[in-house]
Order: structure tokens, then sequence, then C-alpha cells
């Protein structure tokens, strides 16, 4: 059980495992302020125990690779995904987490990874190149704007960074399909019966933000996702968010504060019902 005993009690964990989870860590401080009403704890999640403490994780950038085989030797997999796929409590994956997160991504050049899933997407990693050819970019987020209002743009740092190449149908179960396909990776089914909350059910894959087609471009390429409404660089599925950059690296704490709102009303929400 998570510290959401009472309204104002609320723990948040940040998988530090390999990557950017300090960096997270110091920008949800500073976002907290921005819900005085609400006490927040900040946990560094590296075992099953802390993990089972937290009300909502962040899964950080990094290697995703070498996050998976971690966590698989922590014996944290399995947890995992019972946090985000059974419990589903508020989950966000930046760039090596969005990966972490998806139910399918092409495979690593050794082999594959194993996934922990939530998010009904095909990611493509390392889409946009390798680490010299990061970039930054300018994002219109409409999530931001205050009562849907426009917000400025965030300037967001993109790293051997992800896209969402494919949006899936939604399924509590494997992505069969997905199986399939040569190259392919997906993430383990978690059964209805393993203890998902029937009231909660599963939603469609919502497109938060996009960036212009960087890759098809400058390299002439065609995919479906580079065209004139962009690659997809942030998306939402219920209690799963995922970004392809890195927020936790530019000090502007606005995505930091809108999750930590999306997260507690999340869990207020279903307490309450």
């Amino acid at each position: 059980m998570g510290s959401l005993g009472t309204s104002n009690a609320f723990t948040v964990g940040v998988l530090a495992l390999q990557g950017a989870f300090n960096e997270h860590t110091q920008l949800l401080r500073s976002a907290a302020q921005f819900h005085p009403a609400t006490q927040f704890t900040f946990l560094e999640v590296r075992t099953a125990a802390q993990l089972a403490s937290c009300d909502a994780l962040v899964i950080p950038g990094g290697e995703s690779t070498t996050i998976s085989l971690i966590a698989e030797r922590c014996n944290l997999l399995e947890p995992l995904r019972d946090f985000v796929k059974v419990q589903r409590k508020p989950t966000w994956g930046t760039c090596a987490g969005l990966i972490l997160l998806a139910e399918s991504a092409n495979r690593t050049k050794a082999g594959g990874q194993e996934l922990i899933g939530g998010l009904d997407v095909r990611v493509n990693r390392n889409h946009f190149g390798r680490q010299t050819e990061s970039f930054q970019a300018d994002l219109d987020l409409k999530f931001l704007g205050a009562e849907g209002g426009k917000a400025d743009p965030f300037r967001a740092i993109f790293i051997r960074a992800p896209i969402v190449e494919t949006l899936l149908k939604a399924s509590d179960g494997a992505q069969e399909d997905e199986a399939q396909k040569p190259e392919t990776v997906i993430a383990p089914s978690k059964d209805v019966a393993e203890g998902i909350d029937p009231s909660i059910k599963q939603q469609p894959v919502e497109i938060l933000g996009t960036v212009q087609g960087r890759t098809a471009a400058v390299k002439g390429q065609d995919s479906a996702t580079n065209n004139e409404a962009g690659d997809i660089v942030a998306v939402r599925q219920g209690n799963v968010f995922g970004t392809s950059f890195h927020p936790e690296l530019t000090g502007d704490a606005r995505i930091h504060a809108w999750w930590l709102g999306e997260a507690v009303r999340t869990l207020e929400g279903r307490k309450s019902s």
C-alpha cells in the first residue's frame, strides 16, 4: 500500500537503477511547490519493498536495456508490471522509461530486452540517431495551458530518443499481432484474473505531443509518423504517461507539476469512488 491514507499525503517513487533519476527527483521537489495542499514524499526506488510504498512512479531516461537487466536481477520486473498494469498506479516514463512502458518495441542489436508495458504503443528506439545527433525543439504542449489557454513552448531535449511509431488497439493482454513481427519485443500480458480492478477500464492512447518530422526532413525517410502531424513524442493511456524527451534536464518544472496534479486527482478519484 502507498501513503495515500489521507488526502494530503502522497509518495512518489523514482526508479533509481540507472539514468537520470536524481534530476527527476530534484525537479519533482521544485514542482511540489505548485501543490501546496499536498504533502509529497519523494523516494528513490531500488527494491520491491520501496516500490510497494509508492503511490506513483517515474521511470527515468538512461539505457533501457540496462535498466531492464538491473530490474530483472533485483527481482523488480514483475512488481513493476503489477504496479503499472494491475494496480494501475500513475506512472511516467521519459525516453528509456517510455520504451520500457511500451507494449511493443523494436529489438536491440543484442536481441531485445524485457518490457514492463502499460502503453498500447509500438516504439522505435533511437529514432533520431546517435547521441551526437541530439537536439532541442520547442513543443506546443496544450495540456500545460491553464484552463485550456495556450502555454508557452516547452524547450524539449532529445537524446537518442525513441518515438511512438504506432498506436495499438487497447488491450489488457499481450499484443499478439505485434509478436508476429520480425525484430520485435513485446511486454508480457497481465490477465484480469491476476487482480486488475474491473472498474478501472482500459482507455485508448491519447497523443499529447508531437515534434516536426525531423528524421524525414533531414534524411528523406518515409514513415507513417514522419508526416505533417510530426513524430509522436508524448502520449497518455489511463494511468500511464510517456515522453520521448527529457524534461528532467531542462530546469522547467511545468510537466512535473502537471503530472503530480494528474496523479493526485487519479488516486483521490479512486479513493472516493
